[in-house]
């Protein structure tokens, strides 16, 4: 055998390493994330009659189209973090307004602009059709038992042009990762709100960026509570050992679940999709459309 046969060998059996998923999480979230901030998707919004002065009235019919004209309990379920109330007050008036198909045309059309308006002649190359090729192999690989998100995207047809496969492929990619790591949480035992307390206890992002998600001032004070009373946080809401030694492990236990489609993807083809992604993702996040603080905590946790 060859040393290039044994090199091939081996990189086709090797593991790819924690490290590696969650950063290939921190590079293909913004791609993601440009649908929830980009004026090129709201103006799309608008067009269907949502109300765009805030980004919540098209973020929950854009996000949960893929699951069909479902109710309010289904999104809470599927979305988790947010007060039943704040996804009742959009998802229940979200199909009057516009149908999910609908929905689904007018995302596709406005990351289109989007895209295009971000990385210009780029969007039409061949490192881009290539970093597509990839990620829609990583993507096609996802196991969605149990993972209603993730699942409800992969079934949807995806696109032609390379700079949408790109686009989709990241979007079932981190609902993948976004529907297992709500199974770490339920096995850590942190409900929905306890999930957000106990996530800014360590610093993730600041108590006032994770009031976007609608729970009352008396709801997060007695998710502290109940947290306190388990050892997990101390009185003033910082997170004693204990706390920052379960968050630790829910984030370890989100790695391996989001691992699959990248063990099957390989270590060699993920390394040369992280190669590929470095210049998309500085393009996305130099666009300003990003707020440089968000409730996923990613580069903090």
């Amino acid at each position: 055998m060859s040393q290039h046969e044994s090199e091939t060998g081996a990189a086709a059996t090797a593991t790819v390493a924690p490290a590696r998923v969650r950063q290939l999480w921190h590079l293909l979230e913004p791609l993601h994330a440009v649908l929830y901030y980009a004026p090129e998707v709201f103006e799309e919004a608008e067009a269907l009659g949502y109300d765009t002065k805030d980004r919540w009235p098209s973020y929950f019919p854009f996000r949960a189209a893929p699951l069909g004209p479902v109710g309010a309990e289904r999104v809470t379920s599927a979305f988790y973090s947010f007060s039943p109330r704040m996804v009742a007050e959009h998802v229940d008036a979200a199909w009057r307004v516009a149908r999910p198909e609908a929905v689904l045309a007018a995302r596709l059309r406005g990351i289109d602009r989007a895209y295009r308006a971000i990385f210009g002649d780029r969007v039409d190359s061949p490192d881009l059709a290539e970093a597509a090729a990839l990620a829609r192999r990583a993507a096609e690989a996802v196991n969605t038992e149990g993972r209603p998100l993730a699942a409800a995207n992969a079934e949807l047809e995806w696109p032609t042009a390379p700079h949408l496969q790109l686009w989709h492929a990241a979007t079932i990619l981190r609902e993948h990762r976004g529907d297992g790591h709500l199974a770490a949480l339920l096995v850590a035992g942190l409900d929905a709100v306890e999930s957000l307390v106990s996530f800014a206890a360590i610093g993730a992002a600041s108590v006032e960026r994770f009031e976007s998600r609608g729970w009352s001032g008396a709801e997060w004070a007695a998710a502290r509570e109940r947290l306190a009373a388990r050892g997990l946080i101390d009185q003033d809401g910082t997170a004693t050992e204990s706390g920052r030694a379960l968050r630790h492990q829910v984030e370890q236990h989100t790695d391996r679940l989001a691992a699959t489609p990248w063990q099957s993807l390989g270590v060699t083809d993920t390394d040369r999709l992280v190669e590929l992604l470095g210049d998309y993702w500085v393009a996305v996040l130099s666009s300003g459309l990003l707020p440089s603080e968000t409730t996923l905590g990613i580069g903090k946790v």
